[in-house]
């Protein structure tokens, strides 16, 4: 029984040694999703984002917000 645990001890260190390095390579790496110098984020996506678009509903929460 205390074979078996060892074995899976050992087993188990060398797969979160592997999950560890394998994730501070990825994390080393710039992500479209960071933020550049200036702080803004670029991404690679073509869509336009669209924050707002004028509609009733949105005039009725302004109305009642302000």
């Amino acid at each position: 029984m205390k074979q078996t645990r060892r074995d899976f001890l050992k087993k188990s260190l060398k797969v979160g040694a592997l999950a560890t390095l394998t994730t501070s390579a990825f994390a080393s790496q710039k992500v479209a999703s960071e933020p550049d110098s200036n702080g803004v984020v670029v991404g690679k996506s073509k869509k336009k984002e669209v924050l707002y678009a004028k509609s009733e509903f949105w005039d009725k929460y302004y109305k009642i917000a302000y």
